[in-house]
């Protein structure tokens, strides 16, 4: 069957609410189609290329921001609060790495959740799980949780808000290298437990005052001052991709882009090669990402490699590995091992969160920043051992001082975690527990350098 926008429509999906109101449904996606895109074709072709270097080593991914992004916390300081730790973290990276870090956010789209379960319970009562704001609402009422059509709109209106601001940001000064340094230092000097980063820092410092020494500054060299910005989100709900899937009118190149982002991914979860979601992705330019958990055939995910990057070219397709800390070593392995003898043109990438999601023992979810930061050494030694490229990290994390994720140099026990547990679904690292990961992985790379 040839593809279209809405080939997918043929095949079978999962974890897509269902609307009470077709009409209104459609009236809605009618509307979303004559929206204008979030992003633009050229910006998209660029990631690709940015993506490729990452796949062949020349440059290093960093994924990060908000599990479930939410209507009710979209303000300015929060997305400049998010977007501060993405760059102090880059900036850290690029030292550690001796790379380009490509720096894609979890924003301006991360308004859906799949669930492992329809419904939950609540005091004898069961009603739809949670999906994210872009679907139903978390108050645990029957109105709140029944899929509305309109929260559709509401993501698309806040997307462009955030899409707005993230690329004033980035272009405005707030990515000059030395400010970024500075605030970098500030963290350094916390406490007695981050002594241990402050060579890191002072290397970043001394580098900097030898550019300027060199005459290159940020007033003079934009690379210091500006910076580029990605955008991505699970691309679950197919219907809003489609309205906004849309041809480069400037360039009138043939293609079908994904408009409501740069990159978008499939989750663990519907990553069924007969299924909807990868029907949909294989058809677009954009660069996706797909999930790889533990239950990860080998075979499986050749054929999925396969179908999804069909002239086998670097950019095209990053494999997100999720394993968990305890089987990362165990079940990565065989799956990395499979591709380097097929000859199959990916990039790898790390996420350490949803492996290791655990239920403290006053009912909170968390996830412990030792069993986070175990995953993403496992990660490295599976690649290392292998002659593999590494390629990046994907956190799940918030500028926010928020107490979900435990551990840390601050050190966030189980009893802290109700002081300000903020997440609309999964726990998340706060700034500095961001920060102190990516001094963490800085000190790896680094390590490695000198070991080579």
């Amino acid at each position: 069957m040839k593809w279209t926008i809405d080939s997918w429509q043929n095949y079978p999906i999962k974890q897509v609410p269902t609307y009470n109101d077709g009409n209104e449904l459609k009236n809605v996606e009618d509307e979303l189609s004559l929206r204008p895109p979030l992003v633009f074709a050229e910006e998209v072709r660029r990631l690709r290329r940015r993506l490729a270097s990452v796949a062949e080593g020349k440059a290093f991914l960093l994924q990060g921001g908000d599990c479930a992004e939410s209507f009710l916390e979209h303000n300015a300081n929060n997305i400049r609060d998010s977007f501060k730790v993405i760059l102090q973290m880059a900036a850290v990276l690029t030292y550690g790495s001796s790379l380009p870090v490509i720096k894609i956010g979890r924003f301006a789209g991360q308004y859906s959740k799949p669930r492992s379960s329809p419904t939950e319970v609540i005091d004898g009562i069961e009603l739809p799980s949670y999906k994210g704001d872009m679907i139903n609402d978390m108050a645990f009422t029957k109105e709140g949780r029944n899929p509305d059509p309109n929260r559709l709109l509401m993501a698309y209106d806040k997307s462009a808000s955030t899409l707005n601001l993230l690329r004033a940001f980035a272009s405005g000064g707030m990515a000059d290298l030395n400010k970024i340094q500075e605030w970098n230092l500030e963290f350094v000097k916390g406490t007695d437990e981050v002594n241990r980063y402050i060579e890191i820092a002072e290397k970043i410092s001394e580098a900097l005052t030898f550019m300027k020494a060199c005459g290159i500054t940020p007033s003079n060299t934009l690379q210091l001052r500006e910076t580029e910005f990605y955008t991505s989100h699970e691309g679950l709900l197919l219907n809003y991709e489609e309205a906004l899937t849309r041809k480069d009118t400037i360039t009138e190149e043939k293609g079908w882009f994904a408009t409501s982002a740069h990159m978008l991914w499939i989750g663990d979860r519907t990553r069924d090669l007969d299924g909807a979601h990868v029907e949909y992705m294989k058809g677009i330019a954009n660069p996706i990402g797909l999930k790889c958990g533990p239950s990860t055939d080998p075979d499986e995910l050749l054929k999925l490699v396969e179908t999804l990057n069909p002239t086998n070219s670097f950019g095209r397709l990053t494999l997100i590995a999720r394993m968990g800390a305890s089987q990362v070593r165990e079940k990565l392995s065989p799956l990395v091992k499979a591709i380097k003898k097929s000859g199959l043109a990916v990039g790898w990438c790390c996420d350490p969160m949803h492996g290791n999601t655990i239920k403290a023992s006053n009912g909170y979810k968390t996830r412990k920043v030792d069993d986070i930061m175990e995953e993403v050494k496992g990660f490295f030694e599976v690649h290392f051992d292998n002659s593999t490229i590494p390629g990046g990290v994907h956190f799940e994390m918030t500028g926010q001082n928020v107490t979900e994720c435990v551990g840390g140099i601050y050190n966030v026990k189980e009893d802290n975690l109700s002081d300000r547990y903020h997440t609309h679904c999964d726990p998340r690292l706060n700034a500095n527990q961001s920060l102190e990961l990516a001094f963490l992985l800085a000190e790896l790379l680094v390590n490695k350098r000198k070991s080579n």
